[in-house]
C-alpha cells in the first residue's frame, strides 16, 4: 500500500492539510475516576479504542488534519470495511484530533472509514457543538447532497484512524463498472439515516438518564457487531464525559451525574474509557430500547 502524500490527487492532498485547532480546557475531558466493583456480566464484547481529544470550536473552511505514518500492513478486518474491494491509493491513517474534513469543505472525496473512531459535529454560532454521530468502521463519510454545497458537518477522528480518501471522480468510474458499489453506498446512507432519526427522537423526547443509557447501549451494541466471534465483557470507549454530552445534548457535569448513578445501580461501569456492561437487560430498561431495534444495531455494512 502506497501511503505517500504524492500518491493522492493534488485536490485531495490540500484536504488533508494540518489541524490547528487549539486544545479545551483538561479537566472539561476528565473521564470517570470512580471505579465499581466488578460483576459476572451474561455476555461479552471487544472493541478497539484510543485517545480523545476534545476541541474548541473552530470557523467555517479552517484546515483540516494532516495524514500521518503509514503502517507496514494491511489487516484482514479492515480490507472487510472497503467501499471499493482492493481501492488503495487513498488510504491515510490520521492521528486523532485531526479533522478528517471540516465544516464549509467542498467535498470532492469521499472518506471510507477502515479503522477507528470519527465524530460527525456540527457548531453553532456561539461555538456550541452537536455531535450528531460516532462512525465506525465502515461508514462512508463527507457524501454531499450536490457538487456546489458545501459540508455543514465536520469530522473529527477521536482515535488514530485509518480511511480511504476516494475522490469523486474514482467513485463515479467504479459505480460505472460495478454498479453494486453505488447500492452498498445507499445502503449505508440509509444505515447513517435510521441512526440519526433516532439520535433525534433522544434528544427530543428521552430523558437525561434515558439518552445516556441509550447511547452506551447503541454503541457497545454497534461496535460488537463489528466482531462477531469475540464475546468480552467490556470495550474501550474512546469518550469523555463532554463528548457524551456534546451527543446527547446535556451538560458534562450532568453526564457525570446519570453515570455514577447507573455505576451504583450495578447497570454500567464506565472507567478512563473503558465501558463493562453490568446487566444489560437493565440498561436496555433504563434506555426504553425495543428488543429489536437494538438488534437492528448489530447489522453490519452491507458488505463487511
Amino acid at each position: 500500500m502506497n501511503w505517500d502524500r504524492a500518491s493522492l490527487s493534488e485536490e485531495t492532498a490540500r484536504s488533508l492539510r494540518r489541524d490547528e485547532w487549539g486544545t479545551i480546557e483538561r479537566e472539561r475531558n476528565v473521564p470517570l475516576s470512580n471505579e465499581m466493583p466488578s460483576a459476572a456480566p451474561p455476555y461479552r464484547m471487544d472493541a478497539w479504542g484510543g485517545q480523545l481529544s476534545g476541541r474548541p470550536p473552530r470557523p467555517k473552511g479552517a484546515s483540516d488534519g494532516e495524514a500521518c505514518e503509514p503502517s507496514n500492513a494491511v489487516s484482514l478486518p479492515m480490507e472487510r470495511h472497503r467501499l471499493i474491494p482492493r481501492y488503495r491509493d487513498g488510504d491515510r491513517k490520521i492521528e486523532a484530533g485531526r479533522n478528517l474534513f471540516s465544516i464549509g469543505s467542498s467535498g470532492k472525496s469521499i472518506f471510507n472509514l477502515l479503522e477507528g473512531w470519527v465524530a460527525v459535529y456540527t457548531l453553532l454560532e456561539d461555538g456550541r457543538r452537536q455531535i450528531v454521530q460516532f462512525a465506525l468502521p465502515g461508514a462512508i463519510l463527507g457524501v454531499l447532497p450536490s457538487r456546489r454545497a458545501p459540508a455543514t458537518v465536520g469530522a473529527q477522528a477521536l482515535t488514530e484512524v485509518v480511511v480511504s480518501v476516494i475522490p469523486v471522480s474514482v467513485l463515479t468510474s467504479h459505480s460505472q463498472a460495478d454498479p453494486e458499489i453505488g447500492m452498498r453506498l445507499a445502503r449505508s446512507l440509509a444505515h447513517d439515516c435510521n441512526l440519526a432519526f433516532d439520535h433525534l427522537t433522544s434528544i427530543g423526547r428521552r430523558s437525561a438518564r434515558e439518552r445516556v443509557a441509550h447511547l452506551l447501549l447503541e454503541l457497545f451494541t454497534r461496535y460488537r457487531a463489528q466482531w462477531p466471534g469475540n464475546r468480552s465483557e467490556e470495550m474501550v470507549l474512546p469518550l469523555t464525559q463532554e463528548q457524551i454530552g456534546d451527543a446527547t445534548g446535556l451538560t458534562f457535569v450532568h453526564v457525570n451525574r446519570v453515570l455514577s448513578a447507573l455505576r451504583k445501580e450495578g447497570i454500567v461501569q464506565f472507567h478512563y474509557r473503558r465501558l463493562r456492561i453490568l446487566d444489560p437487560d437493565r440498561l436496555i430498561e433504563v434506555a426504553g430500547v425495543d428488543p429489536e431495534i437494538a438488534m437492528s444495531w448489530l447489522e453490519r455494512r452491507p458488505w463487511a
